[in-house]
């Protein structure tokens, strides 16, 4: 319709099967395939967009004339079109012939035959006698209403259902979006119902005395031909039934859709030019101008790289030609509102779309998700995204829009595209991040610290940080030369995003543990290997830039991971001294010296705190990571504390007077009768002769046997196995102090800088040797038991002591010199002197004894008891008494009942 006004001629109807019959005028279009009869190669438009052609010639058997020759002068068609030589067209029927733009625009919109010749027909039979009236004068569905009748159809069903679809067009231009508004509840508009309820019950009858048709018509032509207020046009001059928004652009976007091949939808034909002459035409009739046609041919070539799978970055590239037309029309300022609201809708839905992915484009172009063409896609979605930026952030009628979406963060990476790519490469990396946490937590959880489940959360950050570092090298190879084009060091800014992300989340776990474990220093070895990885990235990639990347390389805030080991290995030490601390204050509390066992005649608490002390050292050495030297000094510093007040508790046992036996009670020896010694001699079993002196005293002495009874009594007092247990305490730890100085000086040599200095374990023994070394390995034992001596017993236990003496001096191994046994042994000399005395010398000597310590009694009255000073000599009255009290004769068991009234020994 469009074409055949602006042509000015009578169009031709060919019915199907039949050729032309008399006179020739012009067809829509001509030349090969639609045609100037330029070579289709030489496509302005393609050429424009940057689109390839694809054939460089079209065979042809004959050819129509363009356009009619006898156009007005200056006329749009003479200016836009090449015209060539008139030829009669061949018939269908009888030949084949090329196809002219008009059959190309049908074949494309997919126009049956059938429809198309309904279309002729009511042209024709609306433009007879009509010549140069304007198309946009012509309300064509109101003309396919009255010249298309139900004789052209198959059934009344198929008429009354293409009657409906009219009535709903003229619904849509005239009520639903008009281009002028109107009152919806006028007369008119209400009349025009009407018919519309009526025409969905049946098909109404289009004929010229039609009630229905007439009211129709009467409705649409009150409704189409109306100005605005204001406008100078006669009512007659223009007609609105299809330039209201959005029909207008949804219509004229169906026909610039039919540019694209068929069977190959990323393929602009190569007779875009013709097509597009076509489409002109109708934009008297659409409300388009060029404007409104460039923001739309912007859309319908974005819209097809999108609907076809962004294969084709020709198609990416035609639309950013086309919008950098629009971005030069949307700095025009006279500019009607409908072109603002398409503009404005355009935009807002290319800026979503390329916006939604450039800030994730690893997860839309990463992993294969375009094909092999990943980078190519993620190219024009960046160039997408940039241009419409562009164009809102210039433009204030879109600030609306763009608010929320044009803000970024101040890269200060300097240009426009730079900063915006900038702020898409740290979006997309964090969500890439977040994408490869959530997919390793499962769920999805904030905080790897909180899963239940069985699988390690060390493990789960270790594998964190391997796909991390994978995320950073698909950016330098995949997206880096990509971006590069408008930003000087994209992959530096991706790895320091992703030393950020990944440092935060090892904040969290670390905050979280409570001690250094296998487990974390897992983790921060990966955690180490990652940053060493990033930050040569960020070197390499800053390295030709203007500044070397200041900047971006501000930003990293090094994880410090020597530092956070330190400090938890500090921690540990600290944690295991206290455990070994608590280990000794328990032993001062619950420790009473009893040995194990026979074979372990120790201290349970020693072994306890050596087990412990060795585990600690074991377990310090054991952790993966390497240790410095003042931790050693400490650890050992710290277990030289605990071993110092152990030993010092160990040897506070008291002085040795609280070692010596319990002095007996003063009694005297029992004298058996005659009778009971001859039964008892009788009762003893039979034994290898000894010499009565001896057999006397070793039998009183040396066995152990009371006068009385023959069951033993313990001869060593739990106060002496005590000793014995602290000394045998003291050579364990001794030897477990030298292995675990071993330990120290084997481990450090591996994995320290330098040895730890040996001070603390020579600051250990040399308190513990001494004290190990002064002490004898066996001490004598006491005895408590009742003895009784007799003087001729004297040169036995002279001798015993003599052996004695020489013991302490020669199983010292030297330790004790003879000088100390002698001094220790004067007062026991001194004792066993009296012990070669008579009683009757006994007796004087107490008695001068007490005279001069003023304790002799008056004739006839009790003696009083000497007072016991601890202090044994021959001239200690106590010393004396109680000699005499172990001494088994009758003389002395005399005197100590007449002087101290002293009971028998039981």
């Amino acid at each position: 319709m469009s074409c055949r006004a602006a042509g000015g001629g009578r169009l031709n109807y060919f019915p199907a099967g039949e050729s032309g019959g008399g006179d020739v005028s012009p067809t829509i279009g001509a030349g090969p395939r639609g045609g100037t009869g330029m070579s289709v190669v030489n496509s302005r438009v393609k050429r424009a967009l940057g689109l390839k052609a694809r054939r460089s010639s079209q065979p042809t058997t004959a050819r129509v004339s363009s356009m009619n020759a006898s156009s007005a002068p200056g006329s749009p068609g003479r200016a836009m079109w090449a015209m060539s030589q008139p030829s009669t067209p061949v018939s269908p029927g009888k030949g084949r012939r090329p196809m002219t733009s008009a059959e190309i625009m049908r074949q494309q919109m997919r126009v049956t035959e059938q429809n198309d010749a309904r279309l002729r027909k009511t042209l024709m039979r609306t433009l007879i006698g009509q010549v140069g009236r304007k198309a946009e004068t012509i309300v064509l569905p109101l003309e396919l209403l009255r010249q298309v009748k139900l004789t052209d159809f198959a059934d009344s069903g198929e008429h009354h259902q293409w009657q409906r679809r009219q009535l709903k067009l003229l619904e849509a231009g005239l009520i639903a979006h008009p281009s002028l508004p109107h009152d919806r509840l006028n007369a008119v508009v209400l009349r025009f119902r009407e018919v519309m309820q009526a025409a969905d019950a049946r098909a109404i009858d289009t004929g010229k005395t039609s009630d229905a048709m007439q009211a129709l018509c009467n409705a649409v032509h009150a409704l189409a031909w109306r100005s605005a207020p204001g406008s100078k046009a006669a009512g007659g001059d223009a007609c609105h039934w299809a330039d209201g928004y959005p029909l207008n652009v949804l219509l004229y976007v169906s026909l610039l859709q039919a540019i694209f091949d068929l069977k190959e939808e990323t393929v602009v034909l190569d007779e875009v030019d013709e097509l597009l002459e076509l489409m002109r035409r109708t934009w008297p009739t659409l409300g388009i101008n060029k404007m409104l046609h460039n923001v739309c041919f912007a859309w319908v070539l974005f819209q097809q790289y999108v609907v076809t799978g962004q294969i084709e970055p020709d198609l990416a590239g035609a639309a950013l030609a086309m919008l950098t037309e629009v971005a030069a029309d949307a700095k025009q300022e006279s500019r009607d509102p409908v072109y603002a609201r398409v503009l404005s809708s355009i935009l807002a839905t290319i800026h979503d779309w390329s916006e939604k992915r450039m800030l994730g484009y690893h997860e839309w172009f990463g992993n294969g998700n375009c094909g092999a063409g990943g980078a190519m896609a993620m190219e024009g979605a960046l160039s997408l995204a940039l241009a419409t930026t562009q164009i809102i952030s210039d433009n204030a009628i879109f600030t609306s829009i763009s608010t929320a979406e044009t803000e970024h963060e101040d890269c200060s990476v300097g240009s426009f595209a730079g900063d915006r790519v900038d702020y898409y490469v740290r979006c997309s990396t964090r969500s890439a991040f977040t994408k490869i946490l959530e997919n390793g937590l499962g769920q999805g959880d904030s905080l790897i610290i909180d899963r239940h489940d069985d699988e390690d959360p060390g493990d789960i950050l270790a594998r964190l940080a391997g796909d991390t570092e994978h995320i950073a090298l698909s950016e330098r190879d995949a997206f880096g030369p990509v971006l590069r084009r408008w930003h000087p060091f994209p992959g530096a800014v991706t790895a320091v995003t992703l030393h950020g992300c990944f440092g935060v989340v090892l904040k969290q776990y670390l905050g979280k543990a409570t001690g250094l474990s296998n487990e974390l220093v897992h983790v921060l070895h990966a955690a180490g290997r990652l940053e060493k990885a990033l930050v040569q990235m960020v070197v390499e990639d800053v390295a030709d830039s203007d500044d070397g990347g200041k900047s971006v390389v501000r930003e990293v805030v090094p994880y410090d991971v020597e530092s956070i080991v330190f400090g938890f290995l500090r921690t540990w030490v600290e944690e295991r001294l206290k455990i070994c601390r608590e280990c000794m204050l328990r032993a001062k509390e619950t420790e009473s010296w009893m040995p194990r066992s026979k074979n372990e005649p120790y201290a349970q608490s020693a072994v306890e705190l050596m087990k412990l002390a060795k585990a600690t050292v074991d377990e310090f050495f054991g952790i993966p990571v390497p240790v410095r030297d003042d931790l050693v000094q400490d650890l050992a510093d710290g277990m030289e504390a605990i071993f110092l007040e152990y030993i010092s508790f160990l040897t506070s046992c008291g002085s040795k007077q609280s070692y010596l036996p319990s002095l007996p009670p003063l009694t005297r020896c029992n004298q058996d009768s005659k009778i009971i010694r001859l039964w008892k001699k009788a009762a003893t079993p039979c034994r290898a002769p000894v010499s009565s002196p001896r057999a006397h005293g070793h039998h009183q002495g040396q066995g152990g046997m009371a006068s009385g009874g023959q069951n033993p009594r313990p001869s060593t007092s739990r106060g002496t196995q005590r000793l014995y247990v602290r000394l045998n305490t003291l050579h364990f730890i001794l030897s477990h102090v030298h292995a675990l100085d071993k330990s120290l000086s084997f481990f450090s040599r591996g994995r320290c800088s330098s040895s730890p200095s040996s001070a603390a374990t020579a600051r250990l023994l040399a308190p513990c040797s001494h004290f190990a070394a002064r002490a004898p390995r066996r001490s004598p034992r006491s005895g408590t038991s009742p003895r009784s001596f007799t003087k001729e017993d004297h040169g036995m236990v002279e001798e015993d002591f003599r052996s004695l003496k020489r013991a302490f001096c020669t199983r010292g191994e030297g330790v004790v010199t003879e000088e100390v046994v002698d001094g220790e042994a004067e007062a026991a000399e001194s004792v066993v002197a009296l012990m070669g005395q008579t009683p009757e010398q006994l007796v004087e000597e107490l008695s001068i004894a007490c005279e001069l310590n003023g304790t002799a009694s008056s004739a006839g009255q009790r003696m009083p008891l000497p007072e016991t000073t601890w202090r044994w000599s021959r001239t200690d009255p106590d010393t004396i008494l109680r000699v005499l009290c172990h001494r088994d004769d009758e003389v002395a068991s005399h005197y100590l009942k007449r002087a101290f009234q002293l009971p028998k020994r039981r």
